[in-house]
């Protein structure tokens, strides 16, 4: 089990596996040791991202466990769950998988974490007056102490892959049984977390229940002695994209006059191999037929970085931000080379306005996005070489018909122009909604097997 962002865990040196108790307990408490160690680290790089994202310096004590006031438990009747979603994408993946909660545990409350800045903005949507809302404090014994003790929640359940040692520890301590819920975990994680096993397999043994998508998920859970492991599908097939956003994006590409091709959730590397790849395909086309271009930056703080580049083209770009607040085309959108997508939320928007889209992540060896979102907005992807973190979601996509798989922007981009005049589209549309509507139902098994695990430690 690995923790992808901060991964404090590299800083240990690689222990054998199997893990006998002393060796388990020396690298918690060297892995202790080493987090006490870098909380300064930890801080300055926390408060270094705010000047980016402001969101980042607010509610600053909550990151060490510190919450003012009496401890939190607004009615002892009512059961508190406790759900971390570290980023924006696990916090918009909850969304189905709180309400099926709702509906099965009728005046629960919530109490939702995150790590990001962009997450826990996303997380307001979910909240009720009655709710809490924190950071995720740094996983130091202290900090995760004062934070349990502050919330004492009835159950705790982490959304995918965030297993921290001393937050379980500390739960389980405290008998909080933890659940991993949507729980994923690729080959290259696995072989990370057998790096250390020592110290993560203790962990993920601490988990009362494991949740995961896939049988392959499953099988490399069960190597890192998460036990018992249910397959219970992908909640992200659950999430419904709001009317709203859909009506947005069909009105941007009715007012654009011509196909739009999408570079969805692009990461770090990626613009400048797409704009590149880009720039070779308009010189072919005759003048005046090429496509709209869209980028969409999977990270906020890289907007500025990203319409730098594409001006360093010598293409004229507009930015969403410049549209207003109900997202009316203007004239420079309509006369720009390339489009980017610099808000958060508009996902969807962004999806069904595209003709066919690009997924970002997919082109570098990241493993590539959610590629759910698309189907469920109807927008054929084309997609890189690289798409472990969802590897099982995107063969089911491509032999569904919904999309195809290249191996470098050039090909990419050539294909995006031959799908629009070729006929392939529309059929493909069609595959894509079809295949995100026969994969859903996974929040509701969740949520019942969430409140069974609740019901048979209270």
């Amino acid at each position: 089990m690995i923790v992808h962002r901060a991964r404090p865990s590299a800083l240990i040196v690689p222990l054998s596996s199997p893990s006998s108790p002393l060796r388990a307990w020396l690298a918690g408490q060297l892995y202790s040791l080493l987090l006490r160690l870098a909380t300064p680290a930890y801080l300055l790089r926390v408060w270094s991202r705010g000047r980016v994202e402001p969101g980042y310096r607010r509610f600053w004590p909550q990151r060490l466990g510190w919450h003012s006031g009496p401890a939190w438990r607004p009615n002892a009747q009512a059961p508190v769950v406790w759900l971390h979603a570290v980023s924006l994408g696990e916090t918009r993946a909850a969304v189905p998988l709180v309400q099926a909660l709702r509906a099965s545990l009728p005046g629960m409350r919530l109490l939702l974490t995150h790590t990001t800045a962009t997450g826990r903005e996303a997380g307001l949507a979910l909240m009720t007056p009655a709710d809490a809302q924190a950071w995720l404090p740094f996983d130091t014994p202290g900090a995760v102490r004062r934070f349990l003790a502050h919330f004492r929640p009835d159950i705790g359940v982490l959304m995918e892959t965030e297993v921290w040692p001393n937050l379980m520890r500390e739960a389980a301590g405290r008998g909080v049984p933890m659940v991993l819920a949507n729980a994923r975990l690729s080959d290259k994680s696995l072989r990370q977390g057998e790096r250390f096993a020592a110290l993560l397999k203790p962990a993920a043994a601490a988990l009362s229940l494991t949740l995961a998508q896939t049988e392959a998920d499953a099988a490399r859970l069960r190597r890192m002695e998460a036990e018992p492991v249910e397959v219970m599908g992908n909640v992200k097939f659950d999430m419904t994209p709001p009317p709203a956003l859909l009506a947005l994006g069909r009105a941007w590409r009715e007012a654009a006059g011509r196909p739009i091709v999408l570079a969805a959730s692009t990461r770090e590397g990626e613009e400048t191999l797409l704009l590149a790849a880009w720039r070779e395909l308009i010189a072919r086309l005759p003048a005046g037929e090429a496509p709209q271009l869209l980028i969409v930056p999977r990270h906020p703080q890289r907007f500025d970085e990203v319409a730098a580049a594409i001006h360093a083209m010598g293409w004229r770009v507009s930015r969403r931000s410049t549209w207003g607040a109900q997202g009316v085309l203007n004239d420079e959108a309509r006369s720009a080379d390339v489009w980017l997508g610099d808000s958060m939320g508009e996902m969807p928007a962004y999806y069904a306005c595209a003709d066919i889209g690009m997924l970002g992540g997919s082109f570098a060896p990241l493993g590539g996005q959610n590629l759910i979102e698309a189907a469920a907005c109807g927008c054929p992807l084309i997609v890189g070489p690289s798409t472990f973190n969802f590897a099982e979601a995107a063969e089911q996509c491509l032999a569904a018909g919904a999309a195809w798989r290249v191996g470098a922007f050039d090909d990419a981009c050539q294909l995006a122009s031959l799908a629009l005049q070729d006929g392939r589209l529309p059929h493909a549309r069609e595959a894509a909604l079809t295949f995100a509507a026969t994969h859903q139902g996974a929040a509701s098994r969740m949520a019942a097997a969430i409140v069974l695990c609740l019901r048979q430690v209270k």
